[in-house]
């Protein structure tokens, strides 16, 4: 009898580890945007709305041959320029620029995201930005967020996305802006959104 504390001591510890997992596991499942999160936030996938799918829906397939990057863009979209480490089509006033910017292979890419995401939290409380999340496209991880309504209604408004990676043998840190002038971006809006989640890219 002497030894049945001890014994109802570990069962319980082994229960309560079964329940914790079992607890994860549930949570996860029942996430409908992802099954990770950093920091307590969570990792959504892209979830295009009927509107953001029509607003690509019979485009033209672009790719950036230089860094292995593809998208679907509205059929009246026109290169602007592409180079190695830069980007840019537009039509109609809206627009996609996307920059590449290598780093020395010791760069701490985690620690560098979380901060942009904490310098982008600061900015949603303080009004300057109106969303803000952990992206994942095609498998990478990244932070969007879009800017808040403009002051002037000439002033530009961007949806941005942030994400490193591994390419070619060089480590990464893709930018992806879309915009357009503030007084339109609602307008564009759903484009711009389809083109961020139609994003295929090598990493």
């Amino acid at each position: 009898m002497k030894h049945v504390p001890p014994i109802i001591a570990i069962l319980l510890v082994v229960i309560g580890c079964s329940l914790t997992e079992r607890f994860k596991k549930t949570a996860n499942t029942n996430s409908p945007k992802g099954t990770t999160t950093v920091g307590g936030d969570p990792v959504e996938r892209p979830s295009p709305t009927a509107a953001q799918m029509a607003a690509i829906a019979n485009g033209q397939t672009v790719k950036w041959d230089q860094q292995g990057i593809t998208w679907t863009l509205p059929a009246n979209w026109k290169k602007q320029s592409v180079a190695t480490e830069i980007f840019n089509y537009g039509g109609d006033g809206a627009f996609l620029i996307v920059n590449i910017s290598s780093m020395a292979s010791s760069f701490p890419t985690d620690i560098s995201l979380k901060a942009m995401h904490e310098s982008a939290k600061m900015d949603e409380k303080n009004g300057k930005k109106d969303e803000l999340k952990w992206l994942e496209l095609d498998g990478l991880r990244g932070v969007e967020f879009r800017e808040s309504k403009p002051e002037m209604a000439d002033d530009i408004r961007r949806l941005e996305w942030q994400a490193y990676r591994n390419y070619s043998g060089q480590t990464q840190l893709v930018t992806m802006i879309l915009s357009s002038r503030g007084d339109n971006f609602t307008k564009h809006q759903d484009e711009l959104y389809g083109i961020l989640y139609s994003t295929k890219l090598v990493h």
